[in-house]
């Protein structure tokens, strides 16, 4: 498989072949906005990054970590060093973990169990660094005869080791680390609690007794985003989940919070690069 240099192209290419496809990725790629689209990731920090914020939670980043993010989840790099930023990133199908699943082994749980107290980050020992360079370098290093049949081997393999780790990360119930400011962590508690009803700046700063400037500031410096595109990406999410799980476009409309029915069509659309009717029959097919 060869190893691309773009996360975009990487997207498309797992979109389009509906299995994974694999970037390393440089400094020459910046990083993008908030966003979210329609594979799964695996984020696997070489070096470079400081910060992650996925959904409403916030993250160091180290070399070695891991991030398991799936298509409902908006994510973003709040602060990059802009020197180095070297990464690994797989984007798989869903529909893919789900058909190289057994009965007896999820492979597709890693992605799929968002239990209370879930992180999307697995740091990784020395070993684990050096199996997961492995069955990378498998992958995008096979060629000639039945070269297919390794790689997706290899990939299953993959899958192994990270739903092992997640599982065993679930069962020592660590304490989550992704407060980074308090101030900024309760806002993005409130915005998620109440993501269903019209959310404004001058809202936000009186209930929390900040002026509208600073509670601005401090959001963007946390997050690297403003308060107005969390919320629309947060929103985008949600309908996606709703539309996934079967709801009507009106009723994912009205579940996501945004204030009229063109604002929605265009956000959505604009994000995901289709209308939410065609995304809801994709969904179904």
């Amino acid at each position: 498989m060869e190893e691309l240099t773009s996360c975009k192209i990487a997207i498309e290419n797992c979109q389009r072949t509906k299995t994974f496809s694999v970037a390393h990725l440089y400094k020459e790629e910046k990083a993008m906005e908030m966003h979210i689209h329609d594979c799964y990731e695996l984020y696997y920090s070489i070096s470079g990054g400081k910060q992650f914020l996925i959904d409403n939670r916030f993250y160091s980043i180290a070399p070695g970590d891991l991030f398991i993010i799936n298509q409902y989840e908006s994510h973003k790099l709040t602060q990059i060093d802009n020197q180095l930023h070297e990464r690994i990133v797989l984007s798989i199908h869903p529909d893919y973990t789900k058909r190289l699943s057994t009965p007896e082994t999820d492979l597709d749980s890693c992605f799929s169990d968002r239990y209370a107290g879930f992180q999307h980050k697995l740091s990784l020992n020395k070993e684990q660094q050096k199996r997961f360079l492995y069955y990378v370098n498998k992958i995008t290093s096979t060629k000639g005869y039945a070269h297919d049949i390794v790689e997706q081997a290899a990939f299953m393999e993959l899958l192994v080791m990270i739903n092992t780790l997640s599982n065993a990360n679930a069962a020592e119930s660590q304490e989550s680390e992704f407060k980074y400011n308090h101030q900024v962590d309760d806002i993005l508690a409130f915005i998620n609690q109440n993501i269903a009803q019209p959310i404004t700046v001058e809202q936000l700063a009186e209930n929390f007794f900040l002026s509208e400037s600073y509670i601005c500031r401090i959001f963007k410096q946390a997050t690297g985003t403003t308060i107005g595109k969390y919320v629309t990406a947060r929103r985008i999410s949600i309908a996606k989940a709703a539309l996934s799980e079967g709801a009507g476009v009106n009723a994912a409309f009205e579940r996501s919070g945004f204030g009229d029915y063109s604002s929605f069509f265009k956000a959505f659309t604009k994000a995901v690069g289709v209308s939410p009717k065609k995304y809801a029959n994709l969904s179904v097919s």
